[in-house]
């Protein structure tokens, strides 16, 4: 199983954080006494800029949850569908050639599912075996492409598509003054990216899935995830997420790589969700990687902020973009809700 291209597809409103951060100075100033700290938090997670799905003047328009899903239903169809159009070009491969279709997202719900939807404004064929995915947060993008290539192991003819939108301004809760939605007000973004994978059989360039690894961890269910109410999505997001980064990735990191009889320093390239500055701190600690390993993951941050299940599959867009000699090594990962990670051990080896 190979994966073959990545596209993405981002909002056209895009606004640096100093423009953010006065908008929701002015949103939170009459009921936030300490707007410093509000400034500090949001320089805290260095971002530079968003892209929101929305202009940002629309946003205090929104009244309900339904106003903020009927948006999310709209936007995620636009950009979806952009994502998935720009995989299949990158992959030489036509929406006729799909036989199986991963959607995953956190941010919103829609029944019939943005996938079903998106088969009507794609033309896909009507054979292929959709699987919408929610509630893995984070996690998702590492989880979609281990669960589509889990798919293609049985189906070595066949062409699968995963693809993630995120549309986190849409969940935000003005009215919750907690410091994690602060922090989320700071480091969430919008986005869609699609990945395309092919079986065995199909004769495509890309680097190789060769096995993933799915972790939960007991009694977590705490550390991340949301509060669902009338409201809509109330952001739960622990400070013991650094803490869970070191207490079990390396572990699993080592567990996974030692069935394969590889080490960590057989890994050249690391593709890895880049969850906040604290979280990728205590990977760099725990892996103890050298000082560039995850600066697509940085890069990513700071260009764009956190996009959830989306963001792993832009740093793999950006990888696929100067892929590393063959023979190498590369390693997805990403920790989400439950609590729990999901790890794909990637090999570019040609075919």
């Amino acid at each position: 199983m190979r994966i073959v291209a990545v596209g993405s597809a981002l909002p056209e409103h895009y606004y640096d954080q100093e423009t953010l951060l006065a908008a929701f100075r002015e949103q939170w100033a009459e009921r936030y006494h300490n707007i410093g700290r509000l400034e500090k938090l949001h320089r805290n997670v260095l971002v530079g800029g968003r892209h929101l799905a929305l202009p940002i003047g629309e946003y205090p328009k929104i009244e309900t949850w339904g106003q903020a899903n009927d948006h999310w239903i709209r936007v995620a169809q636009e950009l979806g569908g952009e994502a998935v159009s720009s995989a299949l070009d990158g992959a030489g491969l036509g929406v006729d050639e799909v036989d199986a279709f991963y959607f995953t997202t956190v941010t919103g719900v829609a029944t019939p599912s943005i996938d079903a939807r998106l088969m009507n404004l794609l033309g896909l064929p009507s054979r292929v075996k959709r699987v919408p995915i929610f509630g893995l947060g984070c996690l998702a993008g590492a989880a979609g492409v281990a669960r589509a290539a889990d798919y293609l192991k049985g189906h070595p003819d066949e062409v699968a598509v995963v693809l993630s939108v995120e549309l986190c301004s849409l969940t935000l809760q003005r009215g919750d003054l907690s410091v994690e939605n602060l922090i989320g007000s700071g480091l969430f973004g919008d986005g869609a990216a699609a990945a395309v994978l092919v079986g065995k059989n199909r004769a495509l360039e890309g680097p190789r899935v060769v096995a993933s690894l799915s972790s939960f961890y007991p009694d977590s269910e705490d550390v991340m995830g949301w509060e669902v109410s009338e409201k809509g999505f109330k952001i739960v997001l622990s400070a013991d997420v650094p803490k869970m980064v070191r207490r079990f990735l390396r572990r699993d990191v080592d567990i996974f790589l030692r069935e394969h009889e590889l080490v960590r320093n057989d890994i050249s390239v690391w593709v890895s969700h880049p969850g906040g500055p604290r979280v990728l701190d205590a990977m760099q600690e725990a892996l103890e990687l050298p000082d560039d390993a995850l600066e697509g993951a940085w890069r990513t941050l700071r260009e764009v902020g956190n996009l959830s299940s989306t963001s792993v599959l832009l740093v793999l867009e950006e990888t696929l973009r100067s892929p590393p000699p063959a023979g190498s090594w590369g390693l997805m990962s990403a920790m989400g809700p439950g609590f729990c990670s999901e790890l794909v051990l990637l090999k570019w080896d040609g075919r």
